[in-house]
């Protein structure tokens, strides 16, 4: 006999999914999969559950947000995070809270005072100490973005080991003798990945790599302060790999202001494929990273915990050569 009592959080223990996936069902919102609502709608069936808005709210959530924790804010890879992460969030009925670390000497105490306002918090890779992420993750749902998990449940990145087919086509399939790197490891886990990735591939082709990287930041003017160190010296590289493209649009600016030609006197690359890099000419060689599906995927695994797997998810990445390599086939 049904029981009008039934709450929205013994529902979901019953069936064994989320108090977001009853709500889902129930209101016939988001895609379930067939399983999962016949599953579900069978057991509001047999226990007579009858959903009540302001119950609901306070059996899916305490908060109603959910937490979204950036070193930065500008330039188009955040731009493209934020988006996917807000267009998930807003599918379950979630707001989001932004928060940038950047310039911010109390970073680790201000994400913990965020932790009491939200639900479950997102935390870029590198933005905050191991020792805060724990912290959260003891009173919230945590997954970490490009990184590993570590002490929070879970981790999204995008595969960062595409760097070394990128170095190898720069040194085997294009002949290319002086590489440089531009980025700083220190400072993120993916740029540490990427180097890496980067020394892999000059092992694997018996080539030596530069004893170090350039080290400067993550934005397009600091590709110009790395062109500075680059492009005016004696011993110029003949190929450059960039931490990402924005830094990699920058140093191609630089080159083609000092009168240089790419690829013919420096090839350029970089990592993500932003828009831009297929629109400037010579159209950038990269390596394309859902940066969207990558959002998307985290704030999935924020609303629907007992859905989702716990561990680390890794999406695939995708070589996209253009002519700033040599490449002539592709614009």
């Amino acid at each position: 006999m049904g029981n009008s009592r039934v709450t929205l959080r013994r529902v979901a223990e019953i069936a064994g999914v989320s108090p977001a996936t009853v709500s889902r069902v129930s209101r016939g919102t988001t895609p379930v999969s067939p399983e999962v609502r016949d599953r579900v709608l069978r057991v509001i069936e047999e226990h007579g559950y009858k959903p009540s808005h302001f119950g609901r709210a306070l059996a899916e959530r305490r908060h109603g947000a959910l937490g979204l924790v950036f070193p930065g804010l500008s330039g188009p890879y955040f731009s493209e995070l934020i988006q996917g992460f807000e267009a998930e969030a807003l599918e379950t009925g979630d707001s989001v809270l932004v928060l940038a670390s950047h310039s911010r000497a109390d970073t680790d105490a201000t994400v913990l005072d965020l932790a009491d306002r939200v639900d479950g918090m997102a935390i870029h890779g590198g933005t905050v100490s191991t020792d805060t992420i724990a912290k959260v993750a003891e009173q919230i749902r945590v997954v970490v973005m490009a990184s590993e998990a570590g002490p929070a449940q879970a981790s999204v990145s995008a595969a960062n080991d595409t760097v070394k087919d990128l170095t190898r086509h720069l040194l085997v399939d294009h002949g290319y003798r002086r590489l440089a790197f531009v980025g700083t490891p220190d400072g993120s886990p993916d740029v540490t990945a990427r180097w890496q990735a980067f020394l892999a591939a000059h092992k694997a082709a018996r080539r030596k790599p530069p004893a170090e990287p350039i080290r400067v930041g993550l934005q397009q003017s600091d590709g110009a302060i790395a062109a500075e160190q680059l492009l005016d010296r004696d011993d110029r590289p003949d190929a450059v790999v960039c931490a990402n493209d924005e830094t990699a649009l920058g140093l191609l600016l630089s080159a083609l202001g000092r009168g240089l030609r790419v690829p013919q006197d420096v090839a350029i690359t970089g990592f993500d494929d932003m828009p831009m890099a297929a629109l400037v000419r010579p159209a950038l060689t990269t390596i394309r990273q859902p940066i969207r599906e990558l959002a998307a995927t985290t704030a999935r695994l924020l609303a629907d915990p007992l859905d989702q797997p716990a561990g680390d998810i890794m999406l695939p990445t995708e070589l996209v050569l253009r002519s700033s390599c040599g490449c002539g086939g592709v614009p």
